[in-house]
């Protein structure tokens, strides 16, 4: 293993991250209004349809990108409307609005492009790549060669996030809605709204995420695309414990392994390192769920102490 394959694993890692990061910022905006949103997976993939298609149609970018974060947007409004106004089960509308854009997509890529699996070619283009390092220096230029504005951006939305939620009046009254949301509301806050904007800004940001993953280094759409970064990006929320800057590196441990799993195909079964990412997945959401439970159990017997 040579010095030049690592940095092109580096480079993979970053570029494997930028969906699950911007996945992760909008389940954990859910999180601070108390909105359990599952359907990060179907946002994501809907937007990458979405994208691709008027790509495919126009050429244009900005067209494109609009295309992919308006679909997102719009799932994850209605995702909104569902469990917010109508109160219904979040398990429920999850579970069906990804199933419903799984089987949505792999319908219309057959209605629209008379094709199934995959969607490529026809001049699609890719989004803008970053000035890169010179080649004078390998190591530098190897570990960002080929990153979008778009993976830069995503660290940028974290710290803006950040900043947002922590150091404005408006982040203060969307955390509160999640910590109390009666006392909320007699402040004059209105709390359903809140939580509908936070669950389309969570559809607008996975968006973001679709578009990175059918324009970015490949452009391309297949079925099925999202592969599970929206349950990993809730593994990610929740080990980062829903704050920005700490999403952004638990984004980049789940890019790790999503990128560790298709490098190591050369030296390992490829249906092992294919389930490395899911694997982890499912030890990140146990180990929290864990931590959580304990640290409940803690505070409920200091409080049986203090009576």
């Amino acid at each position: 293993m040579t010095s030049a394959y690592l940095i092109s694993i580096i480079n993979s890692i970053l570029r494997m991250t930028t969906p699950i990061l911007f996945a992760t910022l909008g389940c954990l905006l859910c999180n601070k209004v108390n909105v359990f949103n599952i359907a990060l997976e179907g946002q994501m993939l809907i937007a990458a349809f979405a994208a691709i298609s008027v790509n495919y149609y126009t050429h244009s970018i900005p067209l494109s990108m609009l295309a992919g974060v308006a679909a997102g947007g719009i799932v994850g409004f209605i995702v909104g409307i569902f469990q917010v106004k109508l109160k219904a089960k979040d398990m429920i509308v999850g579970t069906s609005m990804n199933l419903l854009v799984s089987s949505f997509t792999s319908y219309m890529l057959y209605i629209l492009f008379a094709t199934r699996g995959s969607l490529t070619g026809n001049g699609m283009v890719g989004l803008h790549k970053i000035p890169n390092f010179p080649e004078s220096m390998p190591v530098l230029y190897g570990m960002f060669k080929n990153l979008t504005y778009l993976d830069v951006f995503g660290y940028i939305t974290a710290v803006l996030i950040f900043i947002f939620l922590y150091r404005t009046v408006p982040g203060f009254h969307v955390m509160s809605v999640g910590l109390n949301k009666e006392a909320t509301r007699s402040l004059g806050t209105k709390v359903d709204l809140t939580q509908i904007l936070a669950v389309t800004m969570s559809g607008i940001l996975c968006g973001l995420g679709g578009v990175a993953l059918c324009m970015g280094n490949v452009v391309i759409f297949t079925e099925g695309m999202s592969a599970g970064r929206g349950y990993m990006a809730m593994a990610a929320s929740s080990l980062a414990g829903a704050h920005p800057l700490g999403a952004i590196l638990s984004s980049l441990f789940f890019g790790t392994a999503v990128a560790s799993s298709i490098a190591l195909q050369s030296y390992i079964n490829g249906q092992i390192t294919l389930s490395f990412p899911y694997i982890m997945t499912i030890l990140i959401m146990a180990v929290s769920g864990y931590i959580k439970y304990r640290r409940e159990n803690r505070h409920h017997i200091r409080k049986g102490k203090t009576k």
